[in-house]
């Protein structure tokens, strides 16, 4: 049902916390297909990636153009974009197939709440977390759920796919994304 697409350049430490929770998601029938959209990497990323029998993708370009090239090879009727910082937190599948199961859903998209792998953030989470929520400008860490309908009526991945998307049809799932502090980034970027 779901192609999991992960943009990658020498991500082999994050990826060693990103794919395990993933497999709740294979557990729930969920996920299909798990797509790693490759920039090069010359560390143990591929082969992590291939242990976890993912789908490797050659994907060059920054991080935008890897997510784009990873959802032209995706099978899933539902696309999950999902940066190798990003971690699942438990409970996540569940609440995804709550999601998908809305009337409705195929025309709507859904992102992750933030939060950090650590107790610092302060006034950056807080922002993040209001930019996301209230202004429905969510960052690229948290991870964006739509499906295969949807993105192909919107056009490509691109830095502007959330205005794209429109705030009405965003929607802030009630699962949380971990995240390494020193990744998030201050731009919006989903």
């Amino acid at each position: 049902m779901i192609s999991v697409i992960i943009p990658t350049q020498n991500s082999a430490h994050l990826l060693r916390r990103a794919l395990p929770p993933l497999v709740d998601g294979v557990a729930h029938g969920l996920v299909r297909q798990v797509i790693l959209a490759d920039g090069g990497s010359v560390d143990d990323t591929r082969a992590i990636a291939d242990a976890a029998g993912c789908d490797i993708v050659s994907a060059l370009g920054d991080r935008v153009a890897r997510l784009r090239d990873g959802a032209a090879y995706a099978k899933g009727a539902w696309l999950l974009f999902l940066p190798p910082e990003t971690v699942l937190a438990p409970g996540w599948a569940g609440e995804v197939e709550r999601f998908v199961a809305h009337p409705n859903a195929a025309q709507r998209a859904a992102v992750f709440k933030l939060s950090l792998d650590n107790d610092a953030g302060g006034a950056s989470l807080a922002w993040t977390r209001f930019r996301s929520r209230w202004l429905k400008r969510p960052s690229i860490e948290q991870g964006l759920l739509l499906s295969r309908t949807l993105y192909d009526q919107i056009g490509v991945y691109g830095d502007d796919i959330a205005r794209r998307i429109g705030g009405r049809r965003l929607f802030e799932l009630n699962a949380e994304v971990v995240v390494q502090r020193d990744a998030v980034r201050e731009s919006s970027g989903v």
